[in-house]
């Protein structure tokens, strides 16, 4: 088949459109910039092409998947219809996918791209081949997100934002946490935890659902004509893995337990689990961790995608934890107007409690056909500053931020870059 991609730089459009290219069809995908993950695909044999353009639809086309952030609008969205070439979103086209296989979903607020990475490179490690489509990129993967498995397995990063999950069907579902996200859509918390129970209702009968017992909006709707494992802090494994783990941070025990409960209703050994979770140094931008050199100074950065004051406050603490002496630097990039807007409170309390050096937030992101005109005009990272009214905390454009810290930085300190926009390309500038 001859197929489409409309927003193919997505980390959930990239790998879908890698898992079709693997399968012998012919790929090409648009994109309103180049990126590193479209040089990639580019790189692996499929057709890029910039900008979105109705020439770009051609007669012959098989499917047209477009991304989630592609209006009806959108030029080759329109053209695709006029030419009469089936359309599909990516949640729809992945949700036929998961009809193929047998399926283990990762959702929740926060975690699913860690908590996906390490249950799949746990089957790796137990001689089970999965196919896997994540949402950050793995060395274990050739630095890609997509892994092409010949079992019956689909591990997937399941995300909730516009429902997208509900068109996912699997037999083991995993859920890390409940959290006030994504009320650009949902409006209210409650919508949240109900689009999560909608969710979990889906499950078979004979399913299993692996849920963290800590979270207690999660544990209220976790029931069902299905199996519940929990984990919890409170687990005796949440000594030996922190022990184990090389990536720090409680939320990661989380998460390491959450793979346990999966690899052990597909019968794998813990001993095989442990020495796959004893392994795992994290992936692109989730607590990504570089030495660097500036002339004579030394020092270590950590690229994160943490963007959630939940996220934030769990990153800085593991900051902290990893590196009990040292001084810290963080410059954060605040994601989308919206998300900003509902949780401003959250982020001045986040910045407020946290124990680290210097905060420099730069402007925020804006996240293209997600915002609100009224809300993008009300809100700025210079008014979230005042707000937090801390010494320590300041605000800088990102130019201006990298001089400075280049500047006063020194030997020995850890500088923490964060955000899910594309703050991430900083890092290659230090």
């Amino acid at each position: 088949m001859k197929i489409h991609f409309i927003g193919i730089g997505g980390i959930g459009m990239s790998s879908l459109a890698q898992y079709y290219l693997q399968k012998g069809h012919k790929i090409s995908g648009s994109d309103l910039a180049p990126s590193k993950i479209t040089d990639l695909l580019a790189k692996k044999g499929i057709t890029i092409l910039v900008g979105n353009k109705a020439e770009h639809i051609k007669q012959g086309f098989d499917m047209v998947v477009y991304s989630p952030a592609v209006k009806s609008s959108n030029p080759e969205y329109q053209q695709a219809r006029i030419l009469g070439i089936v359309l599909k979103s990516y949640p729809e086209a992945l949700g036929e996918l998961t009809e193929q296989y047998t399926t283990i979903a990762v959702s929740g607020s926060h975690g699913k791209s860690t908590t996906t990475a390490m249950i799949a490179l746990a089957l790796i490690k137990a001689g089970i081949d999965p196919t896997v489509i994540v949402g950050t990129k793995l060395k274990e993967f050739g630095n890609s997100n997509f892994r092409f498995g010949k079992s019956k397995y689909l591990v997937i990063e399941a995300c909730e934002y516009d429902g997208s999950f509900l068109n996912y069907n699997s037999h083991i579902m995993v859920i890390t946490n409940i959290d006030k996200e994504h009320l650009d859509y949902f409006k209210t918390f409650g919508n949240v935890v109900r689009e999560f129970k909608k969710f979990i209702l889906k499950l078979p009968n004979g399913g299993f659902l692996v849920a963290n017992k800590d979270d207690k909006n999660l544990f209220k709707i976790s029931k069902g004509n299905f199996t519940t494992k929990y984990y919890s802090l409170k687990d005796k494994e949440s000594g030996k893995l922190k022990k184990i783990l090389q990536i720090p941070g409680q939320h990661n025990i989380l998460n390491a337990l959450a793979v346990l409960q999966v690899t052990r209703v597909l019968g794998i050994e813990d001993s095989t689990t442990f020495k796959s979770l004893s392994k795992y140094k994290g992936s692109w931008r989730r607590f990504e961790i570089f030495n660097k050199k500036l002339k004579t100074i030394s020092y270590t950065l950590i690229s994160d995608y943490g963007h959630h004051p939940t996220e934030i406050l769990a990153t800085l603490k593991a900051v902290k934890e990893k590196y009990p002496k040292q001084k810290i630097w963080c410059i954060f990039q605040p994601h989308q107007y919206q998300r900003t807007f509902y949780l401003f409170k959250d982020f001045i309390k986040v910045f407020r409690d946290v124990n680290i050096n210097r905060i420099i937030i730069t402007d925020i992101y804006d996240v293209a056909g997600r915002e609100d005109k009224k809300i993008s005009d009300s809100i700025s990272s210079e008014n979230l500053v005042k707000k937090i009214h801390k010494n320590n905390v300041m605000y800088m454009p990102v130019d201006d931020a990298e001089k400075f810290v280049k500047e006063n930085i020194k030997s020995g300190e850890v500088l923490v870059i964060m955000g899910a926009g594309d703050i991430y390309e900083l890092v290659d500038k230090f």
